[in-house]
């Protein structure tokens, strides 16, 4: 009998010739080239002792967060005193000739950010001159007279508190513009000042041009109230603290300010925003600091908030090694992410290589994630680095698909009165004339206080709010509209009397 587990044997064919081989083909043309290639490229800590005023300094001094802040540079004599005569004449006299005609914004500069400025080892005054004044840092923390605009310094629509932050106080320094999210300002000073700071009405020591608003509280009584507030208010689970910078806030008083307010059960999210951990890492080293980081981590994560750090970088050139090992330091001291938020200004950022160059060293050198890159802000004299919504539209699509999803920044224009959107979501744009036009879907706490005040068909929900690109990057018929309003504009200021205050 034969076994039925036992299966039939199978013939196997022998092999046939082998089929004729191919005739050749001509090889195919090279793939085009992808608009953005990526390389990836370590960090570099510029040598700081290339410029004459630090051939001395040790590492040990660069990494002193005291030195660091001892011997910022505040003014051109200073600057002179590290730089030397690399630098022109010239370039000190037009540093000065801005502070004096167009700066918003006193000079505070650590030597930090500075060594990544012309970082190569200098040849001649020209030639180290001609690389400064090209650098993309330099252009925003260091402006000089020929970088503003000769016709359009200012939008015609520039307001100092362009934000109208002020406005939306419920206590002093507690703005509370979003349904869920307030931005507390702690303090109004920072390690470095940004020519572009969109709180240079309150941020900072004034200038020839501008008197600074001046918080009046006292930081204990200001945070005090702020604390009452968000007791009173449940319906806020988000808090961004911020200022002015962290860094300047001394720890003991920051960090007994954020355990009060893990107390408070409403609170889900806090976000803390230092730009000093690119501009001036070394703060975030300190072992005290990161001490008290974990402490305040531990606390957050056992009632389950969100504790994460925004920081400030807008070039490649200013990630370096130490801000790296910053980040690194607060991840590990327990924060749940460190993020970064730019600005989009031209000549600094506002290329797709710019912009992905960025990218890839805060996500994949330095351990931060790219989050946002803000439209400058129309503030007075900043119509030099801001850039239209078109361009920035542009600049969304050209930097999708290269980075992870989760890392893929969002670029936003903040509107005036409004907030933040997503820089596709103008609801209409006159490109001739550079007004977009943006609508929300809340009511900020000053809007809900006022409750019936506005008048019958006026409700916020409905309103347009027009954001305005800069004049000189309109077409002529545009340039031209804006120049007969601005001239209108003029003629029905009545001039004023002899002798009276300017």
């Amino acid at each position: 009998m034969t076994d039925h587990l036992v299966s039939p044997a199978r013939t196997v064919p022998a092999p046939g010739p082998l089929p004729p081989l191919a005739a050749p083909t001509p090889s195919a043309p090279a793939p085009p080239p992808q608009p953005y290639q990526y390389v990836r490229t370590r960090l570099v800590e510029p040598d700081w002792r290339r410029l004459p005023g630090w051939r001395d300094v040790t590492e040990a001094q660069w990494r002193d967060a005291q030195w660091q802040r001892a011997h910022c540079v505040k003014n051109p004599r200073q600057l002179r005193a590290v730089v030397g005569d690399l630098l022109t004449p010239e370039f000190y006299e037009q540093l000065a000739a801005d502070q004096a005609e167009f700066a918003t914004m006193p000079i505070l500069l650590p030597p930090q950010l500075l060594n990544t400025m012309a970082a190569h080892d200098p040849t001649t005054p020209a030639a180290f001159t001609a690389a400064f004044l090209a650098d993309p840092v330099r252009r925003y923390m260091l402006p000089v007279l020929a970088d503003r605009h000769p016709r359009w310094p200012s939008h015609p629509k520039a307001e100092r508190d362009s934000l109208h932050e002020a406005e939306m106080w419920v206590v002093e320094g507690l703005t509370h513009r979003y349904p869920t999210k307030v931005l507390a300002e702690l303090v109004s000073t920072c390690p470095q000042y940004c020519g572009h700071c969109t709180r240079m009405d309150l941020v900072g020591t004034s200038t020839p041009q501008v008197t600074k608003a001046r918080l009046v509280l006292r930081p204990a009584h200001r945070q005090e109230q702020m604390l009452d507030y968000l007791k009173r208010t449940p319906t806020v689970r988000d808090v961004v603290v911020s200022g002015g910078d962290l860094a300047n806030v001394p720890w003991p008083q920051l960090e007994s300010f954020l355990l009060r307010l893990l107390e408070l059960e409403s609170v889900r999210d806090i976000r803390l925003a230092s730009k000093a951990v690119v501009g001036l890492p070394q703060h975030w080293l300190q072992p005290q600091v990161l001490e008290g980081v974990h402490r305040v981590a531990t606390v957050a994560a056992r009632r389950a908030v969100n504790l994460a750090v925004h920081t400030h970088a807008n070039h490649v050139r200013s990630v370096t090694p130490l801000v790296a090992e910053a980040a690194r330091a607060l991840l590990d001291a327990g924060v749940r992410d460190v993020r970064n938020q730019g600005v989009l200004m031209r000549g600094v950022n506002d290329t797709p290589e710019d912009l992905l160059d960025l990218c890839f060293a805060l996500q994949g050198e330095a351990n931060i994630l790219p989050y946002y890159f803000y439209l400058c802000d129309m503030i007075p004299n900043a119509e030099h680095w801001r850039t239209s919504v078109h361009r920035a539209q542009y600049l969304q699509e050209a930097i999708m698909g290269y980075l992870p999803g989760y890392a893929t920044p969002r670029l936003v224009c903040d509107v005036p009165r409004l907030g933040k959107r997503w820089v596709h979501q103008a609801v209409a744009y006159d490109r001739e004339r550079g007004i977009s036009y943006w609508t929300k879907n809340y009511r900020t706490a000053l809007e809900v206080r006022s409750g019936g005040a506005a008048p019958a068909g006026d409700d916020p929900l409905d309103r347009r709010h027009p954001y305005y690109d800069p004049v000189d990057t309109l077409p002529e018929s545009g340039r031209r509209w804006w120049t007969e309003r601005a001239a209108r504009a003029a003629a029905d200021t009545p001039a004023p009397q002899e002798g009276a205050a300017r």
